[in-house]
């Protein structure tokens, strides 16, 4: 309500009309086939919109990313040339969220959209970043422990339907976290969590992350019901290793990681190396650093020789997490595991996408079922003669 001299002005929230604003036109782009709209925030290289959209596609719901938005130019570049998501009619943007989410002229280009999916930046609540800063804060991380605002602003103007988030798990017990909830309640969206595995969805790599998925109120979402696929009993790292023609160069008896492991292990640390074998059923979590060839990140044992180790390449990295390796192409080993690194396990976030996209699709067929029945029943208290009034939307 708002008063002013003499009147008052009764309105619905703004909150119920952008619900309905945006339910209006879900429903309405289902009904006439039409592909939604997706939009992609920090998006990296663009694994999580890839796989999302995969399992859109899989439970029959046309889509194409309508937005794109990544801070790191060289990523951005990536996704433009390899990722076939991104084509003439995608706004690529290439600035970092919160300039994004106050900047009208380009928020007014984009408009709303029907499905968001969002990575926000994980250094400031991941264990090592805050074991680096010597804090409990995710939010006192100078570059990235703010951006829950930016992204509260960002999805105020997107409007959408769906909105999809993944992060560390850590992240799930922040003040980001609980911010975040809070507001999309009070934008009137219900939020589902649950932490995904990749073995659970039939990749070898054991990475967890944390996923928030917010759907308008109204449209029912179940997380449990969301089925995992395991993978294949008898599938070992073997099947994603590259020949030995490929890696013979890259093995190395590591003898100052392992002289290392030693001292770290007389002073009570447990900083040990992650060693796996080919007939492994899966591997580490597989981090944006391998590269660097740290202690703790995950190496591979020669064959025959156990005292010989190496690095995962790239192409290996991109198989343990299930993700399409054309996503890559052309980058150098440091540069594509960094973007690997920082994305989803492929099988986890498109089951997602799936079962979103089925969620959806329910929601739409129960609810156009439910209108024509109310209006049915409607159609026989009215007085005779005014029937017809409601004959063609039932």
């Amino acid at each position: 309500m708002v008063f002013g001299e003499r009147q008052v002005f009764v309105s619905p929230m703004a909150s119920e009309l952008r619900l309905i604003r945006r339910v209006k036109r879900l429903m309405e782009r289902l009904k006439a086939g039409k592909s939604l709209a997706t939009a992609g925030v920090a998006s990296g290289g663009g694994v999580l919109d890839h796989a999302l959209h995969a399992g859109l596609r899989k439970a029959g719901i046309k889509a194409h990313l309508h937005a794109f938005n990544e801070i790191r130019e060289d990523l951005t570049e990536q996704a433009l040339e390899y990722n076939e998501l991104l084509n003439d009619s995608t706004i690529v943007l290439n600035l970092p969220l919160q300039e994004l989410a106050f900047d009208e002229m380009v928020m007014d280009r984009i408009g709303e959209v029907d499905v968001v999916c969002m990575g926000l930046p994980c250094s400031g609540a991941s264990k090592a970043g805050r074991a680096k800063r010597r804090t409990d804060m995710p939010e006192a991380h100078p570059d990235v422990g703010h951006l829950v605002a930016g992204a509260i602003a960002l999805l105020a103007k997107l409007n959408a339907s769906v909105c999809i988030f993944e992060n560390v798990i850590p992240w799930g017990n922040s003040a980001s976290a609980c911010i975040l909830r809070q507001q999309l309640r009070d934008m009137a969206y219900e939020t589902h969590e649950r932490v995904l595995s990749g073995p659970e969805f039939g990749d070898l790599e054991a990475r967890e992350r944390f996923y928030m998925v917010a759907v308008s109120r109204g449209i029912d979402f179940n997380f449990e019901a969301m089925a995992s696929k395991p993978a294949c009993s008898s599938r070992t790292l073997a099947d994603v290793l590259e020949p030995e023609e490929v890696v013979k160069d890259r093995w190395s008896t590591m003898d100052g990681l392992k002289a290392k492991q030693e001292r770290d292990k007389e002073a009570g640390k447990n900083f040990m190396m992650r060693v796996f074998k080919a007939e492994d059923t899966f591997i580490g979590a597989l981090t944006k650093g391998i590269t660097k060839n740290r202690s703790t990140d995950p190496k591979i044992q020669h064959p025959t020789n156990p005292e010989l180790l190496r690095v995962p390449t790239a192409i290996e990295h991109a198989a343990c997490k299930g993700i399409p390796k054309h996503l890559i192409e052309g980058l150098p080993q440091t540069k594509a595991n960094e973007l690997l690194g920082q994305s989803v396990t492929y099988g986890a976030a498109s089951s997602l996408g799936e079962h979103a996209g089925r969620e959806i699709l329910r929601w739409a067929n129960s609810f156009g079922h439910c209108v024509k029945t109310a209006l049915q029943q409607l159609r026989k208290t009215v007085p005779v003669g005014q029937s017809e009034l409601f004959s063609a939307a039932a």
